[in-house]
């Protein structure tokens, strides 16, 4: 008979706030090349130990001047200035400026000390190679980037807990920082469970045996969370094996995946197996969603523990309900909502009160722009339904199902 815990289901949200309760994540740190660390997540603010740029330099091609040598010139009473040579690129100026005196600047160049802005090449007229007429006046710091004016020495250039972009990677090169801490990425052991399994690589399988698959797709949905997935193998359906392999993943383990384990037959040993790894142990079995209600949320000695469906399609769904949110919470982030577009339902679907269902489905394209989302029909532990699918259609919580014609929100995959 099934344990009166697993009729008493919650909902995905629901449980995942028990969850929550429960476990206080400390993720681990660890330095990395700051060339490295895109997507990965600041573990401390970091602050720039220099200033950017570190010399005032010119926003445009003209010449560097003493701003009130210019003050009251025009095209009709233009100022006159002596040109004493070029500041090239990448060099320190070969001399100062005086009163009534200029250098030919490039964008990006280095003022002479004296100058203090910069008249565009466009309003000067040559009059000999030695002589330019400013044509326009320009104020003190006009056309000038001054000293620190992108950051100050000692500002923070990076806040603590940010998923850094490639922006961030720019900006903690340009002042120098090549090494930068961030939160280690959480470690997500995976163990499948079930006489009937063998590794993919068996061809073909014999009769009575099944590949495991779900070690492979579930890494792959922790892998594009930002976790480090650990396949630890498969475990036999004996409690002996399947406790010490538990035990032993559970160790390398940031978050722990049993696959397999979570049904309520006789042969089920995960409720036992889980209590085992520590407290507070099992928590809730009994998710109020299809696929995935016979789904186990634990936490042992401050570590998630989850037991799936051993069922290919259930497993990967409820992980996609699952898993992003630990992976955000061990580090530090709010869980992303999933990209979501409109469509059309093509056909009617039915929902059982208290529960909510996701269904695959094909999107089409139509005349009014609106895409046509048509369910994938056929059996729930068919992983090419899910494979041959474009999205994923939320039937609400006790919403008695979907009108064929009704606009829905669909996941794109």
């Amino acid at each position: 008979m099934p344990s009166p815990e697993f009729f008493q289901v919650l909902p995905v949200a629901d449980a995942l706030k028990l969850l929550d309760r429960h476990w206080q994540p400390t993720p681990a740190r660890e330095f990395i090349a700051a060339a490295d660390a895109l997507d990965r997540i600041s573990a401390v603010e970091v602050r720039s130990p220099e200033a950017v740029p570190a010399f005032r330099k010119s926003t445009v091609d003209g010449y560097a001047v003493r701003a009130a040598d210019t003050f009251g010139a025009s095209q009709a009473l233009p100022a006159f200035l002596e040109v004493l040579g070029e500041i090239k690129m990448g060099e320190r100026p070969p001399r100062d400026i005086g009163s009534g005196q200029t250098m030919t600047i490039h964008t990006g160049g280095m003022l002479p000390e004296g100058a203090d802005a910069v008249v565009m090449i466009e309003t000067t007229q040559v009059i000999d190679e030695g002589e330019i007429e400013a044509m326009r006046a320009v104020a003190p710091g006009e056309n000038v980037i001054q000293v620190g004016e992108d950051v100050a020495a000692g500002a923070a250039v990076l806040p603590r807990r940010q998923r850094l972009r490639a922006g961030d990677i720019g900006g903690l090169l340009a002042v120098g920082i090549e090494q930068i801490e961030v939160l280690r990425a959480p470690r997500v052991g995976i163990l499948s469970c079930g006489d009937e399994l063998l590794p993919p690589e068996v061809a073909p399988p014999p009769p009575g045996k099944v590949r495991d698959i779900n070690a492979y797709t579930l890494s792959a949905l922790a892998e594009k969370e930002g976790a480090e997935p650990l396949r630890l193998g498969i475990a036999s359906d004996s409690l002996e094996d399947y406790r010490a392999r538990a035990e032993a993943g559970f160790a390398q383990s940031d978050i722990l995946l049993l696959s397999a384990g979570s049904s309520v037959s006789a042969r089920d040993y995960t409720r036992d197996v889980i209590n085992g790894l520590g407290a507070p142990g099992l928590l809730q079995h009994g998710l109020a969603t299809k696929p995935g209600k016979p789904t186990i949320i634990a936490v042992c000695e401050d570590k998630p523990v989850i037991g799936l469906p051993g069922n290919p399609v259930s497993a990967l769904l409820v992980a996609r309900q699952i898993l992003p949110h630990l992976i955000a919470r061990f580090l530090g982030q709010k869980r992303e909502r999933p990209l979501m577009t409109r469509a059309r339902l093509a056909l009617r679907v039915a929902s059982e009160t208290g529960r909510e269902d996701w269904l695959a489905v094909r999107l089409r394209l139509t005349d009014d722009e609106i895409p046509l989302a048509e369910p994938i029909l056929g059996k729930s532990n068919l992983i090419f339904t899910l494979a041959g699918a474009d999205a994923l259609l939320r039937v609400p919580l006790n919403s008695g199902g979907l009108d064929a014609g009704s606009l829905v929100e669909v996941e794109p995959l």
